[in-house]
């Protein structure tokens, strides 16, 4: 049977959404919402969606099988709420919120409604992060011990200008944290497991005067396993380096996941798995200090094709989708006890969750 979807928020990431939906079979692309109809109109046309609307009312009065949420971060939990009430599925873009109360409430009222919720992290799919999590299972790479976060990136003015609630603790929820490293977070708590304890700092160095969050952040983290990670994330590059996880095992081995340019599929820079020693020369002269914003949204867009598929195909068959709500609820735990810790200038553990039956 044909599946309708609706697209709540129709910002930058909003595109990768409609490109991944229309390339599912049997999917229908219903509608688009956004607070500014006029761009929920422009849009509209660019992707031939039949209706295009500025309320979440208005989209769930279309009965939509499911919905895809690409608004502004604090905004997610309204959205998903609503839609929860009204016996739809949700797929979000990460973070799934800006607080662990907020988040608690989402998976609650999608759990109770009986609805599928799952949370984009789309960088899982790469098969170097797959490599790596499946390295740890079988114990070529083993029990992580040591992790590290390096997320190392230029974003200029007209980031920030050109969507101003960019930058925001009430419209943004967080800065270079909760924005880009999110992903790299996540994929290292997918790796290392439950968070413990958490100690960070965080500051604005560069962007003071277009953001009040923080544009640099650097903290320690300690598993339920008794491996430890140190996280390094900045916008304020003057060069635009990638993202990568680094993580070394119980068995010597060490691996890591290299994004370069930033949006690329990550790549094993480092593997030294025995037998299997592999290091390759990624970096170059020749990448642009600002990868467009556009252009990394749309080199992402074959994972969030997977993703939406597998989002698809978990409502058709009744399972859990790959990354659930509560999944994605321990890196937003990682990143808003860091947050707590740089208040407070003390360590913070992080706040424990139960998982749902969908979510």
């Amino acid at each position: 049977m044909t599946m309708r979807v609706a697209i709540v928020g129709c910002g930058k990431v909003a595109g990768n959404h409609a490109r991944a939906l229309q390339q599912v079979p049997d999917v229908e692309l219903l509608a688009c919402c956004d607070t500014q109809i006029d761009r929920a109109e422009q849009f509209a046309v660019q992707y031939s969606i039949p209706h295009a609307l500025d309320g979440i009312s208005d989209v769930l009065a279309l009965q939509p099988d499911a919905i895809t949420v690409c608004t502004p971060h604090p905004a997610h939990e309204s959205v998903v709420v609503a839609a929860a009430a009204a016996g739809v599925h949700v797929l979000c873009e990460k973070p799934i919120a800006v607080d662990v109360a907020a988040a608690d409430r989402m998976i609650a009222a999608t759990d109770e409604a009986g609805v599928l919720f799952g949370v984009v992290f789309q960088r899982r799919l790469w098969p170097a992060a797959q490599r790596i999590r499946n390295a740890i299972d079988d114990g070529r790479i083993g029990t992580p011990i040591l992790g590290e976060v390096s997320v190392l990136l230029h974003r200029p003015t007209d980031y920030y200008a050109s969507d101003p609630w960019r930058g925001r603790w009430e419209t943004d929820g967080g800065g270079v944290l909760m924005t880009q490293a999110i992903h790299q977070i996540d994929l290292l708590q997918w790796f290392c497991g439950t968070a413990i304890s958490v100690s960070g700092a965080i500051r604005t160095h560069v962007h003071g005067e277009h953001i009040e969050t923080e544009d640099s952040a650097s903290a320690l983290v300690t598993f339920e396993s008794g491996a430890t990670a140190t996280i390094t994330a900045t916008t304020a590059l003057s060069h635009n380096l990638g993202n990568r996880v680094t993580i070394v095992g119980a068995s010597g081995a060490v691996g890591s996941v290299l994004e370069f340019p930033e949006g690329h599929e990550g790549v094993n820079e480092l593997w030294t798995v025995d037998g299997e020693t592999d290091f390759l020369p990624v970096f170059g002269s020749d990448v642009a200090a600002q990868q467009d914003i556009g252009d990394i949204n749309s080199r992402l867009t074959p994972f969030h094709a997977v993703q939406v598929q597998d989002f698809v195909d978990a409502v058709r068959e009744g399972r859990r989708p790959m990354v659930t709500g509560s999944d994605a609820r321990a890196s937003l735990e990682i990143v808003c006890a860091i947050y707590e810790s740089a208040r407070t200038g003390r360590p913070v553990k992080p706040a424990r969750h139960e998982r749902g039956v969908f979510s």
